[in-house]
């Protein structure tokens, strides 16, 4: 499956309707974000049973400000709508495939009452 683009009016479907959620934020402009497009496309292809969605921060502004994007690219990942990895930053392939190994591997039942039981 090829990558898809979100904006801030699809993302929270793309959450909703996807099990599994990675979210590259880059811009056009950004020459760590070029390099990691082909790592993150090729990885969007060897794992069809996640969604791989990319955000144009220049076009998406208020989206990229939603999701506290201070430095491009960030890669996030979302497991049934919890996120679960959020990092700043271009990954080589290794990198990447680790953390969609490790995202594949949450136990969002787990996350969500840890998180439950840390709230006021």
């Amino acid at each position: 499956m090829a990558t898809i683009d979100i904006t801030q009016q699809s993302f929270a479907e793309t959450l909703e309707s996807n099990g599994i959620v990675f979210v590259d934020f880059w811009a056009a402009w950004c020459g760590p974000c070029r390099m990691f497009a082909p790592t993150y496309g090729a990885a969007a292809e060897r794992h069809p049973d996640i969604t791989f969605a990319k955000v144009d921060t220049e076009a998406e502004q208020a989206l990229a400000r939603a999701a506290n994007i201070t430095s491009i690219p960030t890669l996030m990942a979302f497991r049934d709508k919890t996120l679960v990895f959020s990092q700043p930053g271009a990954l080589n392939a290794t990198g990447l495939e680790e953390v969609i190994q490790a995202v594949k591997n949450v136990d969002t039942d787990k996350l969500r009452a840890d998180a439950a039981q840390q709230q006021p």
